[in-house]
């Protein structure tokens, strides 16, 4: 090859691209040669071309026809390709879309302008001044006359590949103007660029894990070791992978594909982006890499996976555990489950991620927090910084906490309302029963990977690490205090979900409301608070309308939802009785709230009221045992004494304290119990409506 006219060009894309570059210059230049009366007009018409043309001459082209031309430049560029081992883009191009050199000449021509501007006025004046500065169709088939429908099927076959796309589809077929995809022209010239269409996302194969780098358990390092192997003969020709957001299922296909000397291409498919089918299987061999299709499907849903024309390897799917995906394109791949870490893959994600930090409570992390991977790398990250912030170099649970909570409320706070978690069980005034229930509730959520262990071989399949709840009892009782408090106990955060941003109009909306919260619940390892859950648990009914019918679905869909979150889920309502009784099964933990005894009130006012006021002990002895009011009324009633005594400067004293309880008993349209006093009889008149 040292004789060879191109043997000084290197085997990079930008030579390789270059050689049909001139390739389709030769074509263009010759015919514009014609096009005038000679070739000194078309170069006074048009002075850059006469550059280009002694160029080409200079290539032992003098004196050639076109057709000797063409196919001396198209010998040369075989002769060369053949000799170099390096793989490049137009190469693999010409190999996997069996697309000969005569088409990637005329899909050169079409982009012509795109590398030098004056070719688009050179198209114009071709085409009388059209305007249109590219070359249309009928300009094509003036240039290629054998064979006759040459033009037609070449300009179909690089559309079905994705390459170029018709800039006036409303034209005439021999008017249509096309240009180049320019994410794939920019590849084939030798550019590469992180985005290169809407919605994706290239990373090559050193940006990607080592299979040996991965964290999973040791079954499933077995499965993932032999993939390779299967993808690479073609025996498998696609690999689904399902799991939670978050939780390593990317990096998984990403280690795959590296070990098969492959970068990935992501593709991150919604209603909001444009799935480019027939450019992302061509893209994707030109870039030696997987295309990896992202779906976030809820229940019932089906993606149907269309054909990637131009792909040379296996395409990846990752899902969720919801919904499926159809088409012969994966018809035949294998599936891997992305489970949620267990204890040990989680400290060692921890580790990985928190590096040189010291975490003296690893440990105890760990075992609290059972979030996604990704999840606990982010966090990790953040704890670090919360804990430079504190000028610490140690990680503390209090660091974690904070960095999940900035996490969490980042994605959950469109749809669920954040309540910071309150002090501890002593600052709950119940019954013995009431407390008893809630101590169990928080065992049962502490160790509720555990219980697995604990149970029989029959039973234990049959759980999973998910703790459903129902607090029921009359308003005022506690139910939404307890749940914060038990959050503090857990030292997880607490989420309310808000029913107005959840509950939807549009049939089936309100479905994937609530299982985006299901979802993002369990990869924050949050709690979720259901309040007045009886608006969405109802019983169902039978079906006399379609809108008996919807809500019979939502009901459905709430009771599989229930039974497969593997989370930690508070109900709280005050009319159990309307609760379908299929929830009631589903429910792990009841814990029932009644309105509180004269002694439990006695506690609630002492937790409620200031360290110093005035109330005299028998009118507070008094209330507590006479006004049967609930712990939310108590509160109130204690608010509005404060106001009050902030008015008069001083601290909360008893007239204060008794008009806050007749405000309560204002508000409910009861009579109040208080004997009358002599404090009642002497005070200055309270301003019971304020």
């Amino acid at each position: 090859m040292r004789d060879h006219p191109f043997s000084d060009l290197k085997p990079l894309p930008e030579e390789h691209f270059k050689l049909y570059f001139y390739a389709a210059v030769l074509q263009v230049v010759e015919q514009a040669l014609l096009a005038f009366e000679s070739p000194e007009a078309a170069f006074q018409a048009f002075p850059f071309l006469a550059g280009y043309h002694r160029e080409l001459l200079s290539r032992e082209l003098s004196g050639a026809t076109l057709a000797e031309k063409t196919r001396w430049w198209s010998d040369r560029m075989c002769e060369w390709e053949d000799s170099i081992s390096a793989r490049l883009p137009m190469q693999a191009l010409r190999q996997h879309t069996r697309l000969g050199s005569d088409e990637l000449v005329l899909l050169l021509c079409l982009g012509l302008p795109d590398e030098d501007a004056r070719f688009g006025h050179l198209f114009a004046a071709l085409q009388g001044n059209s305007g249109q500065h590219r070359p249309e169709i009928s300009l094509l088939h003036s240039w290629w006359h054998e064979p006759v429908d040459f033009v037609r099927s070449a300009t179909q076959r690089l559309e079905e590949f994705g390459l170029v796309q018709v800039v006036n589809p409303d034209a005439p077929r021999a008017e249509a103007t096309l240009q180049p995809v320019s994410a794939l022209w920019d590849v084939l010239r030798g550019q590469l660029s992180d985005v290169p269409l809407p919605g994706t996302r290239y990373k090559p194969p050193e940006a990607l894990a080592h299979l040996n780098d991965l964290i999973v358990p040791d079954s499933l390092r077995g499965t993932i070791e032999i993939i390779p192997r299967l993808l690479h003969s073609g025996e498998v020709p696609a690999l689904i992978v399902r799991g939670a957001q978050r939780n390593g299922r990317r990096t998984m296909v990403g280690a795959i594909a590296r070990s098969l000397g492959r970068g990935t291409l992501e593709v991150s498919v919604s209603v909001k982006n444009e799935f480019h089918g027939r450019a992302i299987g061509t893209l994707a061999t030109l870039l030696h890499a997987v295309p990896v299709i992202v779906l976030d499907l809820t229940p019932g849903e089906i993606f149907d996976v269309p054909p990637l024309p131009g792909l040379d390897g296996p395409v990846a799917v990752v899902l969720g555990n919801h919904g499926g995906v159809n088409g012969p394109v994966v018809q035949q791949a294998i599936t891997l489950d992305s489970e949620m870490p267990q204890l040990a893959e989680r400290r060692k994600h921890w580790m990985a991620s928190l590096g040189a930090h010291p975490c003296p409570a690893l440990t105890s992390i760990c075992e609290s927090f059972r979030m996604t991977a990704g999840n606990i790398r982010r966090v990790a990250e953040l704890a670090s910084s919360y804990s430079s912030l504190a000028r610490r170099d140690e990680i503390t649970p209090a660091d974690v906490q904070q960095a999940s909570r900035a996490l969490s409320r980042h994605v959950l706070d469109t749809l669920a309302v954040f309540l910071p978690p309150v002090g501890d069980w002593n600052h709950l005034a119940a019954g013995d029963e009431t407390l008893g229930a809630l101590r169990h509730l928080e065992s049962r959520c502490r160790h509720r990977e555990r219980i697995h262990s604990a149970v029989g071989t029959t039973l234990s399949p049959q759980l999973n690490v998910g703790v459903r709840a129902l607090l029921r009892g009359p308003s005022g009782t506690g139910k939404t205090l307890s749940a914060r408090l038990l959050a503090g106990a857990l030292h997880k955060e607490l989420y309310r979900i808000d029913l107005s941003a959840v509950v939807n109009k549009y049939i089936g909306e309100t479905e994937k409301n609530l299982n985006q919260i299901f979802f993002r619940a369990e990869e924050l390892d949050v709690i979720l608070l259901l309040d007045e859950g009886d608006a969405l648990l109802t019983q169902r009914t039978s079906v006399q309308t379609s809108n008996d019918r919807y809500a019979n679905l939502e009901t459905n869909f709430l009771l599989q939802r229930l039974e497969s979150f593997e989370g930690i889920l508070l109900i709280t309502t005050n009319a159990g009785n309307r609760i379908d009784g299929a929830f009631q099964r589903r429910i792990d933990v009841v814990v029932d709230f009644r309105p509180p005894e004269a002694a439990e009130r006695w506690a609630i006012w002492q937790l409620h009221l200031p360290g110093e006021h005035a109330v005299d002990a028998a009118l507070l002895r008094e209330v507590a045992s006479r006004c049967r009011l609930t712990g939310g009324q108590i509160r109130n009633a204690v608010v509005h004494a404060s106001v009050l005594a902030l008015d008069d400067g001083g601290l909360i004293n008893s007239a204060h304290l008794e008009c806050g309880v007749l405000h309560e008993y204002s508000k409910a349209g009861s009579v109040c119990p208080l004997r009358e006093t002599k404090t009642r009889e002497t005070r200055t008149p309270l301003r019971v409506g304020t």
